[in-house]
This record gives C-alpha cells, structure tokens and sequence, in this order.
C-alpha cells in the first residue's frame, strides 16, 4: 500500500513540473484564428495576448460593419484554437493523468 502511494506521490510532482513548463511554453505558442476564407487573420499566444491583427486590403473597399464582424470571428476562431493546442500540450503534460472535474488550465 506504502508504495502505491509513495508512487502517486511521485506522479503527481511530476505532473506539477510538467504543468509548470507547459505554463512557460504556452506563452511563446502562437496560434492564428481566420474569418472570411483568410481575408482576415488574427495570431495569439496561448496566454491569451493577441500579437497581430492581419486584414486583406481588398477589404477596405467594403461596408465597415462587415470589417468589424470578420474581424470578431477571427478573434473566436483564435480563441477557440488556444483552447484546442492547450488542452491537446494538457495531455502530454498530465501523461494521461485526468483532472479533476472542472479543473482548467
């Protein structure tokens, strides 16, 4: 029994390092959310901290409006991304440990 939780124990620091280093490396991942076929895009790290706004300059020529909208949707399809590449990094970094329910990183 001793063992078993001496190696739990042993996990779960590890689990601690890994989710500490995933932490750092987060902060230089750069993901890139899209809205109208690529007119515009949208980078961000994943800590959130958007890094470039890129808008086709055809566009310019159209209603402001429709700017503003793609310009939303790109800013949720990046969002939407640094979710996916953090929870995807969350595996590898918890070697399959699962968190608690309603846990998030």
């Amino acid at each position: 029994m001793r063992g078993n939780i001496n190696s739990l124990m042993a996990q779960a620091a590890k689990m601690q390092q890994n989710l500490q280093r995933l932490q750092s490396e987060l902060a230089n991942v750069e993901v890139t959310g899209e809205a109208g076929s690529g007119a515009v895009k949208v980078t961000m790290t994943c800590k959130y901290v958007c890094k470039q706004i890129q808008i086709d300059p055809s566009l310019y020529d159209e209603d402001r409006d429709m700017i503003e909208d793609l310009v939303t949707a790109a800013v949720n399809a990046a969002l939407k991304e640094v979710e996916r590449t953090t929870q995807e990094r969350m595996k590898v970094a918890t070697a399959g440990m699962p968190l608690p329910p309603g846990m998030r990183f």
